[in-house]
């Protein structure tokens, strides 16, 4: 396996943690910068303790990485993280452009056109 590759675990924490809006919207805040804890509970219409359990998802999937700050845990992004989930939606979208070219190949031998007449009508 290539170190930058990601395993099926991890992409599955990655995909499950993004699944919700809220916890998408810490990994963005903390990729802006740093937050503790307390002042990403703060937006949100939920309890600390709600916070803190979508922070402990974040961080288990490695899209976050908590630090001691004085008495406060602080939040930070992981872009490496964030990257490497990115090269691999971007692997799926190479897949299906090469499928998409196929098809457009074939379809042209079938009625005899040529990628630019087709563009044109």
């Amino acid at each position: 396996m290539v170190v930058d590759e990601l395993t099926d675990a991890e992409v599955d924490r990655i995909f499950q943690a993004l699944a919700d809006a809220t916890r998408r919207d810490i990994v963005a805040r903390s990729l802006r910068g740093e937050h503790s804890v307390s002042e990403l509970a703060e937006r949100y219409d939920m309890s600390f303790a709600a916070v803190q359990k979508h922070v402990a998802v974040l961080e288990r999937a490695g899209l976050i990485h908590k630090r001691t700050r004085g008495r406060e845990r602080v939040v930070s992004g992981d872009p490496e993280t964030i990257r490497r989930a990115s090269g691999l939606l971007d692997r799926y979208e190479q897949i299906w452009r090469h499928r998409l070219t196929a098809i457009d190949g074939l379809l042209a031998e079938e009625t005899g056109t040529t990628d630019a007449e087709r563009n044109d009508r």
